[in-house]
């Protein structure tokens, strides 16, 4: 589709700004559908908020799959899903009155976060294990899917009949309700609908335009998928954590990250059923298996912050953000170190 660096950097970048400018709208739609609907951010969060977020990710990484770039295509996946943990610790430094993860203490946030760790595991395993497939697939794909919408249950149930509660503090912010809205819900979906379609054209023709970036450079298909592509699919999520946190709305803005990296997994799923040449998982660069670790290590540091629940660290950020920052500064270091 392009053919020139010059013009691939500028449809890279514009397509990025597509997605920011898409995104910044999306949480507002978000919160408002979230209490017409009755699902409370939580749910809204992780069953729609955070489908329509990783259109980007979607788009670029089967682009790369179906094109036979398997490192590309994985890098954008894995990548993304340690750069969106790095944005909660963002929120935190932005979300001033107390640490975010104590402020929006939930069970469903606990629950996702838990079930992240569970998913992430899994491709890595894939990844490790003897090569093998089914028809192109690898078991482990739909043993991804499975454990994905099961985990999704019990987030429903989490949410809907918890068998504990967070202790409320004032710093806490609940999830509760605003019932009185003007105009039709019609209209409100209409346009999340076609952001959301932005999104996801956006986030395909970023990766075409990657594709090229990488093979005119000289730089490794990794690093591109893992830094470049990852930061400017991941920006919906950025930009809708802290537009949610603006408008009140921090139970949506941790339900949206743990939420889009557990759809994530999907987006795995998908690329090894849409590759070409067998399971996708068996074409791997090990450093495939960096990003993985990272991510469920980032994921584990924030799940003992949100049982923690410091109100105020040094600085006024909680020490899991600080700590998922070093861990990303590292891991960034080590990808571009391995070039």
């Amino acid at each position: 589709m392009l053919s020139s660096l010059t013009l691939s950097l500028i449809v890279f970048a514009f397509a990025t700004l597509a997605i920011i400018f898409a995104g910044t709208r999306l949480a507002r739609l978000a919160d408002e559908l979230a209490d017409r609907t009755g699902l409370g951010e939580a749910l809204f969060g992780v069953l729609l908020l955070a489908g329509i977020t990783s259109l980007p990710d979607f788009a670029a990484t089967l682009s790369a799959s179906l094109d036979a770039r398997p490192d590309l295509a994985m890098s954008n996946a894995m990548g993304s899903m340690a750069v969106n943990l790095l944005f909660l610790g963002v929120a935190d430094i932005i979300y001033r009155k107390a640490n975010l993860e104590h402020a929006a203490a939930s069970s469903a946030n606990l629950t996702l976060a838990t079930l992240l760790i569970v998913l992430l595991t899994l491709p890595l395993l894939a990844i490790i294990s003897p090569s093998m497939a089914s028809w192109g697939v690898h078991p482990i794909t739909p043993v991804i899917v499975g454990v994905y919408l099961f985990g999704l249950h019990l987030v429903y149930r989490a949410r809907t009949k918890p068998m504990w509660f967070p202790r409320l503090t004032s710093q806490t912010v609940p999830d509760r309700p605003e019932l009185h809205y003007q105009g039709r819900s019609s209209v409100v979906w209409t346009r999340f609908v076609v952001l959301a379609a932005i999104t996801a054209l956006a986030g395909w023709v970023l990766m075409e335009a990657a594709k090229v970036i990488a093979d005119q450079t000289g730089m490794s298909d990794t690093l591109v998928g893992g830094v470049f592509t990852a930061l400017a699919t991941s920006t919906p999520e950025l930009v809708t954590t802290i537009a949610a946190i603006r408008y009140g709305a921090l139970t949506l803005a941790v339900s949206n990250i743990f939420g889009t990296n557990c759809f994530n997994m999907l987006v795995v799923a998908a690329a090894d059923v849409s590759y070409p040449g067998g399971s996708i998982y068996n074409e791997l660069s090990t450093v495939q298996i960096t990003w993985g670790l990272v991510s469920i290590l980032m994921t584990a540091i924030l799940l003992l912050g949100m049982v923690r629940r410091e109100t105020y660290g040094i600085g006024r950020i909680g020490f899991e953000s600080a700590m998922i920052l070093s861990v990303y500064a590292v891991a960034l270091g080590i990808v571009l170190a391995n070039g």
